[in-house]
């Protein structure tokens, strides 16, 4: 190996952390508030409920905002939006630290949001360009850490931050890491624009913009223990007109502001079709689960965020046997087998019981969260196995928007079900959620058995040869 792909791969692996970094200040940011909301409510003098809408214009502002990305890092260079995004975000926490109502807290979430949706596609964007793909497999692992890590762990720091220290800690534990995230941002990465300045397309901005910001608000009030029924309606309209529309324009565009050329191609296919039903299904697991052990079967709100953990330990504990899998047995194989072990462990959740002796449970938690690892590296790096370095900008703003989505959805799809069946005792809701989700895990393994099995050969690691 020469010095120079010596220092490439230094380079890229050190960018890749630092774009992790940030992907998991902004996911826990999106997550913690849930567990903190009792006590902000009575700081802030209103509904407990009512700090929902904090949570949701973060997300929507996230959604609505992340297709923009792309064209601003083209335009304006990657480092100058990577760092003032962090930047933004950062500033942004602080004033949502020094909030003293609702209204001042949601405006500076909206900011927040904002600085979100344009960090880490842009970031990941840099590390898809510098990474090469040799490298691409460690650097997309590196990547996935925070999307398995933040949602399993939010409720526990949350609760141990708001008994501790209050609830302003949810956003100061950002302003040093913020800095840090900045100044590396100046150091490692490059100041990369596109070659050609196309025009902005405000059309299919607003498009898009405004269908998934309505999915997205839909997706919030399907959550909600009181849905409004019209309201729903009318989201969930404006957002599919809307979103029919975009993908319309966006066919017939010189220079969409999200091309749809890489779904020719099967590997992202595959990681955006059966990737992005993963995706929703274990994103609802840990918000199921939580409830299940504290609604059902009375635990403490600790005891819960501290038995959710071992999802966590699956997730690190598997991690370094990610890329030799993929080595030995190829994407195929792998996805199959992570698809299928995720819905076993889902079908398992639903005859747990109270009864069920912990460490039964904490081995069900740690092979779940190996699944969840493995398929997750799976799908991600398959989605820019064959994208080429010319395409690489339409491709990353269109997989951070649809990822983005999915995840979102998958506490409503819980939530909507949960509800649903609430006539069936106190553990009956958990079992049927855990059902469908076992189902939607089954459509995207049945989508694996009929993927090529050359799929994602060109970036499948090397085996190692021995002397």
């Amino acid at each position: 190996m020469t010095a120079t792909m010596t220092t490439r791969r230094r380079s890229s692996t050190a960018v890749a952390v630092l774009v992790a970094g940030t992907y998991f200040m902004e996911l826990l940011d999106g997550t913690i508030l849930a567990t903190a909301a009792p006590a902000m409510g009575r700081d802030l003098g209103v509904d407990p409920a009512a700090v929902g809408v904090t949570i949701t214009a973060y997300l929507v502002t996230l959604a609505v905002f992340i297709p923009v990305s792309g064209w601003l890092t083209d335009r304006i260079g990657s480092r100058t939006v990577f760092a003032s995004a962090i930047a933004l975000f950062t500033v942004a926490s602080a004033l949502c630290a020094l909030s003293t109502g609702l209204v001042d807290l949601t405006i500076w979430r909206i900011v927040q949001g904002l600085g979100g949706a344009l960090m880490v596609p842009v970031g990941r964007l840099v590390v898809l360009r510098s990474a090469g793909r040799d490298q691409l497999v460690t650097a997309i692992a590196i990547l996935t850490w925070p999307a398995l890590a933040a949602p399993i762990i939010a409720p526990f720091v949350g609760g141990v931050l708001v008994d501790t220290v209050g609830w302003h800690w949810i956003f100061l534990i950002n302003l040093p890491l913020g800095v840090v995230a900045f100044v590396a941002a100046l150091v490692l990465v490059p100041q990369e624009r596109a070659p050609e300045r196309v025009p902005f397309d405000w059309f299919g901005s607003v498009l898009a913009c405004l269908g998934l910001g309505a999915l997205v608000v839909m997706a919030s009030l399907l959550a909600l223990d009181r849905v409004p029924i019209v309201a729903v309606v009318v989201a969930g309209v404006v957002g599919a007109v809307c979103c029919w529309s975009a993908v319309r324009h966006f066919r017939r565009a010189a220079h969409p502001i999200m091309g749809l050329d890489a779904f020719r191609l099967e590997t992202f296919r595959i990681s955006h079709a059966g990737g992005s039903l993963f995706r929703l299904a274990v994103s609802a697991v840990p918000f199921v689960l939580p409830l299940l052990f504290q609604d059902a079967w009375g635990w403490s709100a600790v005891l819960a965020g501290s038995a959710v953990l071992w999802v966590f330990v699956g997730n690190l504990g598997i991690k370094p046997m990610t890329t030799p899998f993929l080595r030995w047995f190829g994407y195929r194989a792998v996805i199959i087998v992570a698809t299928s072990v995720a819905a076993l462990t889902v079908v398992a959740m639903a005859f747990m019981t109270e009864d069920t002796p912990f460490w039964l449970l904490a081995v069900l938690l740690v092979v779940s969260g190996a699944a969840r690892s493995v398929g997750f590296t799976a799908y991600n790096t398959i989605a820019f196995a064959d994208v080429e370095q010319q395409d690489m900008t339409p491709a990353n703003t269109l997989s951070s928007t649809l990822q983005q989505t999915a995840a979102g959805f998958g506490v409503a799809v819980a939530a909507v079900v949960l509800r649903a069946a609430a006539g069936l005792g106190a553990s009956g809701p958990y079992q049927v959620t855990f059902w469908v989700i076992a189902v939607l895990l089954a459509v995207a393994c049945l989508e694996g058995l009929l993927m090529s099995r050359t799929a994602g050969e060109t970036v499948r690691p090397a085996r190692r040869v021995r002397a």
